[in-house]
């Protein structure tokens, strides 16, 4: 990544043609904005300047953090979707099985660097077998795959931390059972990939910036295996009956991710973008 100020260069390309894409008006919440102009949008009392944003700034919300800048889909953090494991969750078999409450763990967690696996590891074994259905199903792999600690391990079709119905200790992560029982976030146990289901990342390098685009998976998302899932709960209408919208419900998640000051400057741009609406 670069350091220092960029260089001021003069551009030899031919001007551009004008911009021609739909554009909707919406008002800057500083006075005074040099960028802003003063044309208000039909209906909208302006205390301030007003601009007019592209299609793409409508899709999505974005945020300077120093050297990141932060892309948020406006229409999944805007929507009311909601996690649907243990009340119809299908799963991403290649057929539904619901009665199965494997949700998205029929696959092992893909674990983000070694660090995390290492962190993966500690975790695990501080866990009692009467909250790890699976705790002795440990080897010299430990919890993951192989040697190379990237997978947590399969047990009988899925996660090695998974707890299946019936077991007394309850049903589900048994990372996430543990996290409750201390009366901690689920982020600080779990594997990344894992508390942030629906949410993906894309980091893309530009230079002296880093974009990181935060929006839903989709079923690509989920490689091979998303061509054979018989339900996607990011598509269609079943996932979406929350009673908050995604800003709210993951807060926690979003907070995590981009950091409590970007957060905050999230929810109050689309609670500014509701308000005027």
């Amino acid at each position: 990544m670069l350091s220092g100020k960029p260089t001021r260069t003069i551009s030899t390309e031919s001007p551009k043609s004008p911009d021609t894409s739909p554009r909707t008006w919406v008002r800057l919440g500083v006075r005074n904005d040099p960028s802003a102009h003063p044309w208000a949008r039909p209906g909208v009392k302006c205390r301030g300047y007003c601009r007019r944003v592209s299609a793409a700034e409508e899709e999505f919300v974005e945020i300077t953090d120093g050297g990141t800048l932060w892309r948020f889909e406006r229409d999944f953090l805007e929507s009311n979707w909601a996690c649907l494991w243990g009340r119809g969750c299908r799963g991403i078999l290649d057929h539904a099985a619901e009665e199965l409450m494997q949700g998205c763990c029929s696959v092992g967690a893909e674990m983000a660097d070694e660090e995390e696996a290492m962190t993966i590891s500690a975790l695990a074994a501080t866990l009692p077998a009467h909250i790890w259905q699976h705790r002795a199903r440990r080897d010299a792999d430990d919890v993951f795959s192989n040697d190379e600690r990237r997978n947590t391990k399969l047990v009988d079709g899925a996660c090695i931390f998974l707890n299946r119905p019936g077991f007394a200790g309850g049903v589900g992560c048994a990372l996430h059972i543990a996290a409750d029982a201390a009366g901690e976030s689920p982020t600080e146990w779990k594997p990344s990939v894992c508390w942030q289901l629906p949410i993906r990342v894309d980091w893309e390098d530009h230079g002296d910036i880093e974009h990181a685009t935060v929006r839903r998976w989709s079923r690509a998302d989920w490689g091979n295996e998303g061509k054979t899932m018989a339900w996607c709960c990011t598509e269609g209408a079943e996932a979406y009956v929350g009673d908050q919208p995604v800003v709210d419900s993951l807060a926690a998640e979003l907070a995590t991710i981009a950091g409590e000051t970007v957060y905050v400057q999230l929810r109050a741009r689309l609670s500014e973008r509701q308000s005027e609406t």
